[in-house]
């Protein structure tokens, strides 16, 4: 499986308090059309805790479908409850998808043991490629890279998305995966270290709404263009950290609307930016001359 390049961890629009399912069918083509190489729906970004089961179906259906030929789809599958992951897995793949993005469970708090048989047990229960979603700043638990390497012996375990934001971590996983598994970096302004330590792409919230210049950064890593590299690495800090200027999603689906591309609110529990943070957001936006 090429499980590599630049992918987008794609917002949910929404319209009336419902899923827009004409806007999300255009957002996907947008990505395609710009070098994009897969979607991830129904992932933090898409705001997966506010959706209901039937509403992560529709999305993932609708991305499954406006992707096919054009490239892969790593449907959003994890929860904190192993049974619930295990159903939701099989249901992506009954959809389609390529593969499902499976988080650490979040709340529970289990242990290395307790990660791993979590894992173990969807491996088993489901036939599809399965992409390990380490992020601690949101599920207030880690996985090891030992944890990592133990799962990595699995066939359908075929990447890793590292949103870890240690990059000492990352690089012992890679050392100790070797080429048994894909490192995607979970974080933006960490791809371009995160190539250069031997990672293979990126699961990105700014490729939202610069695909483009995402996928650029990919291309010239792998054309050994290392001081283009490090120039759009550095040309793309003042935006990725934008987008973080509250919680995810809030900034990103906010840029969204304000170069009109109409994508609805947030739901709750998330709110809409302060007004003095979506200020700030503006002014970058204008000097990256996208409004």
């Amino acid at each position: 499986m090429r499980l590599e390049g630049s992918f987008v961890a794609t917002i949910t629009p929404f319209k009336n308090g419902k899923i827009n399912e004409e806007k999300l069918r255009e957002l996907v083509r947008f990505q395609f059309e710009n070098g994009t190489d897969g979607i991830v729906p129904c992932g933090t970004t898409g705001e997966s805790p506010a959706l209901a089961d039937e509403e992560k179906a529709r999305v993932i259906e609708i991305v499954v479908d406006e992707s096919r030929g054009k490239g892969m789809v790593v449907a959003g599958t994890g929860t904190n409850n192993t049974e619930k992951t295990i159903v939701a897995t099989r249901r992506a793949k009954e959809l389609g998808a390529d593969a499902a993005l499976v988080l650490t469970p979040y709340y529970n708090k289990p242990s290395q043991e307790g990660l791993f048989r979590h894992f173990e047990a969807i491996l088993k229960a489901v036939d599809l490629p399965i992409v390990i979603y380490i992020v601690p700043g949101r599920t207030s638990v880690n996985m090891m890279p030992e944890t990592v390497q133990r799962l990595a012996e699995f066939d359908n375990i075929v990447a890793v998305k590292e949103a870890s934001g240690d990059l000492v971590q990352a690089t012992e996983i890679i050392n100790r995966c070797g080429d048994k598994i894909k490192v995607l970096s979970g974080d933006d302004p960490l791809f371009a270290p995160m190539l250069a330590i031997g990672g293979h792409g990126i699961v990105s919230v700014t490729a939202n709404i610069l695909p483009a210049q995402v996928k650029a950064i990919y291309q010239a890593f792998k054309a050994n263009d290392n001081l283009k590299v490090m120039a759009l690495h550095q040309e793309m800090m003042s935006i990725n950290r934008a987008l973080f200027f509250e919680t995810n999603p809030g900034p990103v689906k906010t840029a969204m609307n304000m170069l009109g591309k109409n994508v609805g609110d947030l739901r709750l529990p998330l709110a809409a930016m302060s007004d003095e943070n979506a200020e700030k957001l503006r002014a970058v936006l204008q000097t990256y001359k996208l409004i």
